[in-house]
């Protein structure tokens, strides 16, 4: 019995799982690891060979701890590391599946969860980001199994706030979270005699090693994340300020006002107006005629969409990625205004009001249905071309049109934009600051190597950021010869160990 149990617990989740994953690899072959996550792996084999990470190049990523110690254990894999990397994002993106559903079944109903997650995995958004192994799908995926967690017993404490280290070593959210959760712990909402509002009192029992202990969990995110900055960079808010020169550079919106003007308006890019609508029919409805069932998924998304505002006003990115947590939860109710009327008695007053939305809502999204439909093709396109274009390099590399790379007059690589750079960098096993990006160099390289589209198509797939400053040269200085071709890529070579060894 103890084993039919234990199979049915997770055989049941990981057969979801499996099978949702591979339904994606069956629709969408063609995911990869984006700009950011090279990095990552890139900096983990710097570290796994003994050398600090290499933060100069420009425009480099916010350094995220968990994602370096991936590349610090796959670097004996090599080129490996970047499958392994891809694996982890369409597991995740099937956990994911599988934690919306889970927690709407909880919350409502099975359908109910089950209409969530399929919203939540048909945003294209959510899609296109995971599907380019973004660090985002999984740090998700760790906050909704804590909120699972919670979800399934109340002040479940340690193990919530142990879910939560890894995802603050993802995305400083989880900081915000594990301190919130942490004050829930430690006090309670109690009405003394004589009094109309309830105060918070501190747990019975005082501080001892337990309240310790979970003081500790809910502070290593950060602790953590700092202690990495201060050995890797010198500095333990290196991540901090990096990340506001980059969305200074980069010009994307960022501040109090911005998140009032722009917020919104990202999260609308995730869920789209169908889902916007929904799920605020959904809060209303459920709030009004189920509060307990919609306590936790209100205070869950609420805290999501707070941690996002905060750090958009504390001067971070306001992008659509960083809304798909509060979005996943949004979507639950969402599907909750379809579907959340069958929990309503048939004689309540209620029950025909909430049909009259989930009819509204029904019509919006069937409305919206092409418009979906174009940006789900979108992904596909986009995934295609950047595919093409990333292969078609990774080509060059592999038929050794980079050889040899052992005379200091060989380097640096001079490549159109930032985007090569860290991936030149991890399949040649030399450093980013080998590689420049003519779109950021003050002055061109007179030897070396020089990397050009051979297309526009090239150039149009292999755009970093819109914001990405300076400008793409495809012209060699004089002196480059050509060395290698192909429908993607052009490479030029000035140094003086002559090619091929």
């Amino acid at each position: 019995m103890a084993d039919s149990d234990r199979l049915s617990r997770w055989g049941t989740p990981a057969a979801f799982v499996v099978v949702v994953s591979a339904a994606l690899l069956a629709i969408f072959p063609l995911g990869f690891t984006n700009y950011d996550t090279i990095y990552y792996l890139l900096w983990g084999r710097e570290i796994f060979d003994g050398m600090g990470p290499d933060y100069a190049p420009a425009l480099t990523p916010t350094p995220h701890p968990l994602y370096d110690l991936l590349g610090f254990v796959t670097a004996p894999l090599g080129d490996g590391a970047i499958t392994a990397a891809v694996v982890i994002a369409y597991v995740s993106l099937g956990l994911l599946v599988f934690l919306v559903y889970r927690l709407g079944s909880i919350w409502f109903d099975a359908p109910i969860g089950l209409l969530g997650a399929l919203f939540v995995i048909t945003a294209a958004p959510v899609l296109s980001n995971g599907l380019r192994a973004y660090i985002d799908i999984p740090f998700i995926v760790l906050c909704l199994a804590a909120l699972l967690v919670e979800t399934r017993r109340n002040r479940a404490g340690w193990p919530v706030l142990a879910l939560l280290v890894p995802a603050g070593l993802l995305r400083p959210e989880a900081w915000l979270f594990s301190g919130v959760y942490f004050v829930y712990l430690m006090f309670d909402l109690r009405r003394p005699p004589g009094r109309k509002l309830p105060r918070p009192e501190f747990r019975p029992g005082g501080i001892d090693r337990r309240v310790v202990g979970l003081a500790l969990l809910a502070a290593a995110g950060p602790l953590l994340w700092f202690l990495f900055d201060l050995v890797t960079a010198g500095n333990p808010l290196e991540s901090f300020t990096g990340t506001r020169d980059n969305v200074e550079t980069l010009e994307r919106a960022s501040g109090p006002v911005d998140v009032v003007l722009y917020g919104p308006r990202r999260l609308g890019e995730v869920l789209q107006w169908p889902g916007m609508v929904g799920a605020l029919l959904g809060i209303l409805l459920t709030v009004k005629v189920m509060p307990r069932r919609a306590a936790v998924p209100l205070a869950g998304a609420a805290l999501a969409l707070a941690a996002f505002a905060l750090l958009g006003a504390a001067g971070l990115a306001i992008i659509a990625r960083y809304t798909m947590l509060g979005a996943s939860i949004l979507a639950v109710f969402s599907a909750a205004s379809i579907l959340g009327w069958r929990l309503v008695p048939a004689d309540s007053r209620w029950r025909k009001p909430w049909q009259a939305a989930a009819v509204v809502v029904v019509l919006l999204y069937l409305i919206w249905l092409p418009n979906q439909i174009d940006l789900l093709k979108t992904v596909d396109r986009d995934l295609d071309g950047q595919g093409l274009v990333e292969n078609d390099l990774e080509a060059l590399v592999d038929d050794g049109a980079f050889e040899p790379l052992t005379d200091p007059d060989c380097l640096p690589i001079s490549v159109p934009n930032h985007r090569a750079t860290p991936r030149l960098a991890f399949w040649l096993d030399i450093r980013p600051s080998d590689v420049v990006s003519i779109a950021a160099a003050e002055q061109q390289p007179e030897r070396g190597y020089f990397l050009a589209p051979a297309r526009p198509f090239t150039l149009h797939n292999f755009i970093l950021d819109p914001g990405e400053p300076g400008r793409a040269v495809t012209r060699p200085p004089p002196g480059f010869r050509p060395v290698a071709e192909n429908r993607s890529w052009k490479l030029y070579r000035r140094c003086p160990v002559p090619y091929g060894g």
